[in-house]
């Protein structure tokens, strides 16, 4: 993939004196940037509970009600597994093992995503140029007008009425469609003009995994349940696991404060990290049971700045940021509370429908 946008580089004192606080911070604690003890807990508590509420809701088929309960819970647990483990594995932060993070990336796979397909857009579209319009696969949205560069249509004036409709369906959109049209047209987003290289192995793992999906969530349950639980069961699961995953990715950029650019000569006036506290937020970060269940994601700043530092140090280091911001009097912005953002999401989008927002 081309890329041509660059980030200012010539005055960088703020990430030079971030970067150092930071690398103090681990040699002073002897820590290693990667997982601990707390994340290998985690992880093991969510994959035994994916497997138990699988077994129970496929297999032991209680009341209906106890099922419905169980699905809810299930479409939770998949978000988690993908916020707690796929992340930390994707960004090779879980463990200073390469191949353990390797094994455990792929777990997206097992919830039926593509990590390979992940990691193009996110670790290197996402997080290198955020709210970017063309070059931030993430912030393009079918539907919706997430940036003041996206061509304004008639039916955006009522995104704000519709948007959590969208979001709930977005997981399912993703593994049963959005995967299928990267794979055939070998591009990120129908938009780029470059296509992805996209190895045999590759190719082998992405029909492999989608078949154990399909057997998994559709075959397997149908056969032991029938068509109609079966398919309300996986509808259930995936809408709550889409509102989950679309929420907390929405509630970080796409708010009150964070700026969405227009980019002239393909440069960025400010140096990347300074780029990526202005168009990222944090939000209920003193929220211990919701920082437990999101992989840290609602430190999504220090997420940005540190992609490759396990989360599980998030709360360390946004002590280190909030210092830093301070000192070169740099706007640091986050919501006290998960309501105080998801109101500002929907405020940010009611005016992406404007036409003279900008």
């Amino acid at each position: 993939m081309t890329q041509t946008i660059k980030f200012n580089q010539k005055n960088s004192l703020f990430s030079k004196s971030l970067k150092q606080k930071t690398n103090n911070y681990f040699s002073n604690t002897f820590t290693k940037k990667t997982g601990n003890r707390r994340i290998f807990i985690k992880a093991s508590v969510l994959l035994i509970s994916f497997f138990t509420i699988y077994s129970i809701l496929v297999f032991v088929q209680p009341h209906w009600v106890i099922s419905l309960v169980l699905c809810l819970i299930f479409g939770v647990n998949l978000a988690a597994i993908g916020f707690n483990i796929m992340h930390d594995a994707g960004h090779n932060s879980f463990s200073d093992n390469k191949t353990l993070n390797t094994i455990l990336s792929y777990s997206l796979n097992l919830l039926g995503g593509n990590i390979y397909f992940w990691k193009l857009k996110h670790n290197i579209a996402h997080h290198t140029y955020t709210n970017i319009d063309g070059e931030d696969h993430d912030i393009e949205v079918k539907f919706m007008r997430i940036h003041h560069d996206q061509q304004l249509k008639k039916h955006h004036k009522y995104q704000h009425i519709y948007f959590l409709a969208l979001y709930s369906i977005s997981y399912l959109a993703w593994i049963f469609y959005q995967d299928y049209e990267k794979y055939f047209r070998q591009k990120m987003s129908a938009s780029s003009t470059d296509k992805f290289h996209f190895p045999l192995k590759e190719k082998i793992i992405f029909w492999s995994s989608k078949i154990i999906h399909f057997l998994l969530f559709i075959v397997i349950p149908i056969y032991m349940l029938g068509w109609i639980p079966a398919l309300v069961g996986l509808l259930i699961s995936a809408i709550v696991c889409g509102l989950c995953l679309a929420i907390v990715f929405q509630l970080a950029h796409v708010v009150t404060g964070t700026e969405f650019k227009t980019i002239d000569n393909s440069r960025v006036e400010e140096e990347w990290m300074i780029h990526q506290l202005q168009s990222t937020a944090n939000f209920a970060t003193k929220n211990k049971i919701l920082t437990w269940l999101l992989g840290g994601l609602n430190f999504q700043v220090e997420h940005h700045l540190f992609p490759k530092i396990s989360h599980v140090h998030y709360p360390a280091l946004n002590k280190i940021v909030r210092q830093t911001c301070e000192e070169y009097n740099i706007t640091y912005i986050e919501y006290q509370s998960f309501w105080q953002a998801f109101l500002s999401h929907i405020k940010v989008i009611k005016l992406m429908a404007k036409p003279n927002y900008n």
